[in-house]
C-alpha cells in the first residue's frame, strides 16, 4: 500500500490543511516525510476534502440482472462518484431474502475492491409482501445485514410491517420503507396533477406516499423501532416526517438528487428517462424537499441509482421501466440544487457521508479525524463540465441530467487508503482484494 500526503486541501470547506494516509488510516501529517519515495504527495490546493460518500440506496442488479449492472460496474461508478460505501437493494434475481444471497453480494463487493458494498435484505420472501424473509439469518450472516427493505414495492400490510419493526428492534436494525399505497397507484404512470390530466396519463397521488408514511410513523412509535423512509417526494411527506421527529419517533428520511431538481413538467416530452418511482412531482414539492434537506428534516441523500438496459428503458412511455442512474452525478446535482440555500460543504458531508454512515452503522466511513479509516473524496468546486452518460462507468445510460452543465466534479477517491479514482480517472481496485476491510 502506498502512503499519501494530501497537501493543502480545504477540509470540509473550513480551511486548508494536510491529510496524511498511512496503512489505510488517516494519521498525523508529521508522521510522513514528503521526501520519502514511498510517500506519494497529492497537490490538493483549491480542492475540497470530504469523508468518502455513503449511499443508503442503490440498485446494483447482481445477481440475476447483470445486463443492466454488475457489482463491479456499480462499484466503479460509485468510486467515480466519490462513494466509498454503498448499500445494495434486495430486488435482485434471486431476491436478497436469504443469508446465502446477501453473502454473495457481500463477497462480490469485497472482490471488486472499489467501494464497500453492503447488502440490504428483503423484508418479505420474494418481495411478495406475504411472509417475513430470513431477517435474523441475514443479520447473523457474514454480511451482517442491518437494513431491510422491499424497495420497489411497499410493505403495505400493516401487521407485517409491525412484525418487521419488532424483529429488527432486537438487534437495532432498520426497516427502510418504499412508501406507496398500492391500491392508490394501480396503473399509475406519473404524478397526479395538472400535467397528468393534460397528458391523459394515470396519476400517482401524493397521498399514496403520505398515507403509508403516516401509518408507519405510528407503528414505529408504538413499537419503539427505527424507521427509514426511502426517496421522499412530496411536501406532505415532509410535513409528516417533521411532525414525527417532533414527537421523538426514531425516523430518518432520504431524498434523491433527481427529486431535488426535476419536476413533472418534464414528462410533457414523453421521454422515458424521466419515468421514475416515486414520480417526479411539482415545483412546490421540490422547494419543500430542498428546505427540508437544509433544515435537517430530511437526513440524507440516497441516489436510488437504478440502471436499466436500453431495451427496458428506451421504449414508449407506458412500457418503459421506472428508474434513473445517479451515483456518478449525485454530488454535483446536490450542489446545484442547494446553491440558493444556506448549505455549505459541512452540510454536504453531513447528508452524503456522516449521517448515512451513522444510520447504517457503516464503521470506517464518515470521518476525517486522525485515526479514522482513510475513506476520502476530493472535489473540485470550480470544474464546470457537461454531464455525458456515455462517459460513465455504470452500464446504465438512463441519466436524466444528460447535457446539463454543472460546476463541481470529483477528482479523487481514496478507499481504505487506496486511490481508486485519480485525477478524475478510475484507477486499480484496492490491492488487498477480498480482505481489504481487514487492513
Amino acid at each position: 500500500m502506498t502512503d499519501y500526503l494530501i497537501r493543502g486541501a480545504n477540509v470540509l470547506g473550513q480551511g486548508s490543511a494536510d491529510i496524511a494516509i498511512k496503512d489505510s488510516t488517516i494519521v498525523d501529517p508529521d508522521l510522513l516525510d514528503p521526501d520519502d519515495t514511498s510517500v506519494e504527495v497529492v497537490s490538493a490546493e483549491g480542492l475540497i476534502a470530504l469523508p468518502g460518500l455513503v449511499d443508503m440506496h442503490t440498485h446494483l442488479r447482481e445477481p440475476g440482472k447483470e445486463d443492466a449492472e454488475t457489482i463491479l460496474s456499480g462499484s466503479r461508478a460509485a468510486a467515480a462518484g466519490g462513494f466509498t460505501c454503498v448499500h445494495a437493494m434486495a430486488n435482485t434475481a434471486p431476491v436478497a431474502d436469504t443469508a446465502g444471497v446477501v453473502e454473495q453480494v457481500h463477497r462480490l463487493g469485497r472482490t471488486a475492491g472499489y467501494t464497500e458494498v453492503v447488502p440490504i435484505g428483503a423484508v418479505t420472501i420474494g418481495l411478495e409482501g406475504k411472509n417475513l424473509a430470513e431477517i435474523g439469518a441475514m443479520a447473523r450472516s457474514a454480511a451482517r445485514v442491518r437494513i431491510f427493505s422491499d424497495d420497489g414495492i411497499c410493505v403495505s400490510d400493516p401487521l407485517l410491517m409491525r412484525r418487521a419493526l419488532e424483529y429488527v428492534k432486537t438487534f437495532d436494525g432498520v426497516i427502510a420503507q418504499h412508501a406507496q399505497e398500492p391500491r392508490l397507484t394501480e396503473g399509475a404512470q406519473m404524478n397526479e396533477g395538472v400535467v397528468s390530466a393534460e397528458l391523459g396519463l394515470p396519476g400517482w397521488p401524493a397521498v399514496a406516499e403520505e398515507s403509508i408514511i403516516a401509518r408507519d410513523v405510528l407503528l414505529a412509535e408504538h413499537v419503539g423501532s427505527r424507521l427509514h423512509i426511502c426517496h421522499v417526494s412530496t411536501k406532505g411527506s415532509v410535513d409528516i416526517i417533521r411532525w414525527a421527529k417532533s414527537r421523538g419517533v426514531e425516523i430518518t428520511a432520504e431524498v434523491t438528487p433527481h427529486h431535488l431538481m426535476l419536476t413533472d413538467e418534464l414528462v410533457r416530452s414523453f421521454d422515458p428517462v424521466y419515468k421514475v418511482n416515486p414520480p417526479l412531482r411539482t415545483e412546490a414539492d421540490v422547494t419543500a424537499l430542498r428546505e427540508a434537506l437544509a433544515d435537517g428534516t430530511i437526513d440524507v441523500i440516497g441516489t436510488d441509482h437504478a440502471p436499466h438496459t436500453a431495451e427496458h428503458k428506451c421504449s414508449e412511455w407506458t412500457a418503459a421501466a421506472m428508474g434513473m442512474v445517479g451515483m456518478e452525478t449525485a454530488l454535483s446535482i446536490v450542489v446545484e440544487a442547494m446553491a440558493d440555500y444556506d448549505f455549505d460543504y459541512g452540510d454536504l458531508a453531513r447528508v452524503m457521508s456522516v449521517t448515512p454512515a451513522r444510520i447504517t452503522g457503516a464503521t470506517g466511513h464518515g470521518s476525517l479525524e486522525i485515526g479514522s479509516s482513510a475513506n476520502i473524496v476530493l472535489i473540485d468546486p470550480n470544474s464546470t463540465h457537461t454531464i455525458v452518460p456515455d462517459d460513465h462507468a455504470t452500464k446504465g445510460r438512463n441519466n436524466p441530467f444528460a447535457g446539463l452543465e454543472v460546476s463541481t466534479s470529483i477528482t479523487d477517491t481514496f478507499f481504505y487508503g487506496h486511490r481508486v479514482l485519480s485525477g478524475g480517472r478510475l484507477s486499480t481496485p484496492h490491492p488487498a482484494g477480498a480482505s481489504w476491510t481487514d487492513q
